[in-house]
C-alpha cells in the first residue's frame, strides 16, 4: 500500500483532486460521485412522488434509473465548462 501511495502518478492525482484541478482522471471521479448521488436522489424522489401509487420499491427502482439520465449530461457539460472556460 505504501508503494501505491508513494507513486508519483497517484500523488499528482490526489494533488489535482484536492486542489480542484479538472483533468481526465479527476473528471471520472467527479462523474462517479455525481452518478452515485443521482441514483440515491432519484430513488428517494421516486419513492416520495410515486410511492403510494406504484409501491415504494418499484418507484425507488424507477427513480434510481431515471436520476442519472438527467444528472450525468449536466455534470459532463459542467465539467467541460469549468475545464475550458
Amino acid at each position: 500500500m505504501n508503494e501505491i501511495l508513494n507513486d508519483p502518478l497517484v500523488q499528482q492525482f490526489l494533488a489535482d483532486l484536492t486542489a480542484g484541478n479538472i483533468t481526465l482522471a479527476t473528471s471520472v471521479v467527479w462523474l462517479a460521485f455525481a452518478a452515485a448521488f443521482s441514483i440515491v436522489g432519484g430513488a428517494i424522489g421516486g419513492a416520495v412522488l410515486a410511492g403510494q401509487d406504484l409501491g415504494y420499491r418499484l418507484a425507488a427502482m424507477i427513480g434510481g434509473l431515471f436520476g442519472p439520465a438527467a444528472v450525468l449530461p449536466a455534470a459532463i457539460a459542467g465539467l467541460l465548462w469549468i475545464r475550458f472556460a
